[in-house]
């Protein structure tokens, strides 16, 4: 494991979005990027693509307000947005763009992402993607190389290349989907750091159930919506809330190494934190295993 990242990353997808430079939105989000890049926890999150780069532009500003480097920013190359080429060279000139918007020269961890416009063969061939981001980290301006995507048959594929050192998967390690385990357990038995992202699976395990809810970008069913109901009774019933067991049973699994959650503003961080220092009873994982599967909406048989 090249990277050590604290239990904790802290995700930007939606910093920065809509927000014009120079506007007193963009103020809002420096403000935000500044709490983050203050907080007790090792890494930020964020993306080539995120927020159409404003995430990264966002990030840029606070890290040039604290005068402090990049050390602490985890990013992503992306797909080219317009064409949607993702080789070799796009992965490079992804960097560039994320380096430029950050003000650094180097990041410590660079994650390959969504790579769904090409097909894995493509993928790992020369002069494809996963070649550029191994020219970065021979290069000496990336630490380490990650792939960061959620199809777990696409990226058991991509942890047995043996090339990377360290895995993301979100919606797939929770409460409700089991299905990361066996690639999270391939990963960790290669000496990868692990991340497990969005432990609340789009909100669902965090508001609970309701009209319109999702998991995973997905509509949660009726089923699903049932099975949640019981969760909630159940934690309640052992006086705490479903949204700290849902993000505790990441934190608890000797699997993972940091559990990545979005946050949108102080707040949202303040609430976070006062969710990691929540005691979880002992009792309350058995009550939950009695709860039997969770119907997950989940279906990556596309990619196997």
């Amino acid at each position: 494991m090249k990277i050590e990242p604290t239990p904790i990353t802290l995700g930007t997808s939606g910093l920065g979005r809509h927000s014009e430079p120079g506007s007193a939105e963009e103020r809002a989000a420096v403000d935000v990027a500044v709490d983050l890049l203050t907080s007790r926890h090792g890494f930020v999150d964020t993306s080539n693509n995120y927020a159409g780069g404003r995430s990264e532009a966002v990030l840029g500003i606070a890290l040039r307000e604290l005068g402090i480097d990049g050390s602490r920013i985890i990013s992503k190359v992306d797909q080219d947005p317009e064409t949607g080429v993702f080789d070799r060279d796009r992965v490079l000139r992804s960097f560039e763009e994320t380096t430029v918007r950050l003000g650094v020269d180097r990041l410590p961890l660079v994650h390959l992402h969504d790579p769904y416009s090409v097909s894995f063969a493509d993928s790992i061939s020369t002069g494809g993607a996963v070649q550029g981001l191994l020219e970065l980290r021979n290069a000496g301006v990336v630490d380490a190389i990650g792939v960061a995507a959620a199809p777990v048959p696409l990226m058991a594929k991509y942890v047995e290349t043996g090339v990377f050192d360290a895995v993301l998967i979100h919606n797939r390690f929770t409460l409700v989907d089991h299905s990361a385990d066996t690639v999270f357990a391939d990963a960790k038995a290669r000496g990868m750091a692990v991340f497990n992202a969005a432990p609340f699976g789009s909100g669902l395990l965090a508001k609970g159930p309701h009209s319109g809810a999702k998991y995973a970008y997905r509509p949660a069913g009726e089923e699903l919506l049932e099975w949640t109901e019981r969760l909630q009774r159940v934690c309640a019933e052992h006086g705490t809330s479903m949204a700290a067991v849902a993000l505790h049973y990441s934190l608890r699994s000797p699997l993972i190494d940091s559990t990545v959650v979005g946050v949108s503003s102080p707040n949202r961080r303040e609430q976070l934190d006062e969710l990691v220092q929540t005691e979880v009873p002992d009792g309350l994982w058995g009550a939950i295993e009695s709860l039997g599967p969770a119907p997950s909406p989940v279906d990556d048989s596309d990619y196997a």
